[in-house]
């Protein structure tokens, strides 16, 4: 063999190495990742049931000190958590010593502090479970229940960015008014035998107070975030206008996810995968009124999206609200652990982890069949909307591996 040939055999040879050598790394790679996104889904699904129990075996005796511990810039708890349940049992147990509207918004809530000087914010019933709010997808007021079933689906798709939240009976006569604030002690009445309060707020009216059943009220509490993260609002890139006749941008410009990518802090970084994983999450509870989000502050787009106030959800079991995906579906990228949690809560077995996570509640159930049902319809969408975007696309390009920096430059 002349030595051109040779030398020509040899480069060959030498590319196929390089490119086996690659291709066997990157498999080897991607397999150990999903394994350990398959480990991670078997601890969580050992996790799912929390008995609220006040014994605590961290060296810190607080529970609110151990839940502020865990507050970290990509997570609100850790993916272990034996103290879960203390926290939690707090949470609904603890004495109120003071109680006060809550901060600004468009929705009834107060906000208590509880004995040690943790806040929360307490949302009460306004429906019965099997209660249909018709019209558009964010109509209504707020349901507490929806607070309680957001966070655990929180846990179940392993994102761990919601504040804590538990179902709690409180007695408005004993509990709340003896250390409620002028504010809003004023807003109290009476209507026939139950006690009721109005509260503070954009739509808050006397003519539509939230009333107990006698004096007893259900609602939910959410750990308030340590006041050492201070919360940075953004303006949600797929916000709607709410306005009748009058479209955003990203629901007539197929090309809008583009112009997204260009603009910071979706241009590199976290967010966008963000962005897409709440979007899948919103379309699971049926919220369609994330218009603002928040962060922690000068995170410069590291921290994640936290997913605050979830009451808009659950509403409608029989409503998809397929525009919810639209980030997901204009961009055509989804977190590679985001999408093996998915899959592996095919089947039903989404609908049967969320039961199982929230029995402990004590407000269990916390939703009724139909949105159980609800959800597990909701998830073959979603796979069946990341599959066209797979074959428009290819797997290289839709599936994102989020343990990578990410440019979209």
């Amino acid at each position: 063999m002349k030595l051109k040939q040779r030398v020509v055999l040899l480069a060959i040879l030498l590319v196929i190495f390089i490119f086996t050598k690659v291709f066997l790394i990157d498999n080897l790679d991607t397999s150990a990742a999903n394994r350990e996104d398959q480990r991670a889904f078997h601890r969580m699904m050992a996790s799912l049931h929390v008995e609220l129990d006040p014994r605590l075996d961290h060296t810190l005796q607080s529970p609110w000190e151990i839940a502020a511990q865990w507050v970290v810039p990509r997570e609100v708890y850790p993916e272990e958590t034996p103290e879960l349940g203390a926290v939690m049992h707090a949470m609904t147990t603890k004495k109120i010593i003071k109680a006060d509207v809550g901060y600004k918004g468009t929705q009834l809530k107060a906000l208590l502090i509880l004995e040690g000087g943790q806040k929360v914010v307490f949302k009460p019933k306004r429906y019965a479970r099997d209660y249909v709010v018709e019209g558009e997808p964010y109509a209504g007021y707020d349901r507490h229940n929806a607070e309680v079933a957001a966070f655990h689906l929180d846990r179940i798709l392993g994102f761990r960015r919601a504040p804590l939240v538990v179902g709690r009976f409180v007695n408005l006569r004993t509990e709340i008014k003896p250390v409620a604030t002028e504010q809003l002690l004023g807003t109290f009445m009476t209507v026939g035998n139950n006690t009721c309060f109005y509260g503070k707020c954009y739509y808050c009216r006397e003519t539509e107070p939230a009333c107990a059943d006698g004096d007893i009220m259900e609602g939910s509490v959410t750990l308030w975030l340590p006041d050492v993260w201070p919360l940075q609002k953004h303006r949600h890139p797929w916000g709607r206008t709410y306005r009748e006749g009058k479209l955003a941008r990203w629901e007539y410009d197929e090309s809008y996810c583009d112009a997204v990518k260009k603009t910071s802090p979706y241009d590199s970084g976290p967010r966008l995968l963000d962005i897409i994983d709440t979007a899948i999450f919103d379309y699971l509870i049926g919220n369609a009124d994330r218009h603002h989000y928040e962060s922690f502050q000068d995170d410069e787009g590291a921290s994640m999206l936290i997913l605050l106030d979830n009451a808009k959800s659950f509403g409608n079991p029989a409503l998809d609200e397929r525009s919810i995906l639209a980030p997901l579906y204009q961009c055509c990228i989804i977190r590679v652990s985001t999408w093996n949690r998915l899959n592996y809560l095919k089947n039903g077995v989404l609908k049967s982890a969320l039961k199982t996570a929230m029995s402990h509640d004590p407000i269990s159930p916390v939703l009724s069949d139909p949105h159980l049902d609800a959800l597990d319809q909701r998830l073959l969408s979603i796979l069946a909307t990341v599959k066209q975007c797979t074959d428009q696309f290819g797997t290289d390009v839709v599936l994102v591996e989020d343990r990578m920096t990410l440019s979209h430059l």
